[in-house]
């Protein structure tokens, strides 16, 4: 019989690690209180460190500013791709109406 594999939202995530960084638990201390296993807790205490201390994290990040950063980046990326794409074509077609005219 396979487990389903459980996932927890950025806002739990942030709040089990909070546990840790701010009110004193221990990382064993949280994971019984959470129910949740101590690597994944040590993992989002490490993640949320980071996070405050400017860090973008690679995956899903757990601070509403985090989030916030990785969609600007994302949305940046995606227009810099069509604004070179845009350039390719104006090229094309200009390359191409240089040809007509000649």
């Amino acid at each position: 019989m396979t487990r389903k594999r459980r996932s927890f939202s950025p806002e739990f995530k942030q709040e089990a690690a909070s546990l840790v960084l701010d009110q004193g638990y221990t990382i064993p201390q949280a994971s019984v209180s959470l129910g949740v296993g101590e690597s994944a807790i040590r993992r989002w205490v490490n993640q949320l460190a980071e996070e405050r201390e400017g860090v973008t994290p690679k995956g899903k990040a757990l601070t509403p500013e985090q989030r916030r950063i990785q969609e600007l980046e994302a949305r940046c990326k995606r227009l810099e791709q069509e604004k070179d794409i845009l350039k390719k074509a104006t090229a094309l077609l200009m390359s191409d109406e240089m040809n007509r005219t000649r």
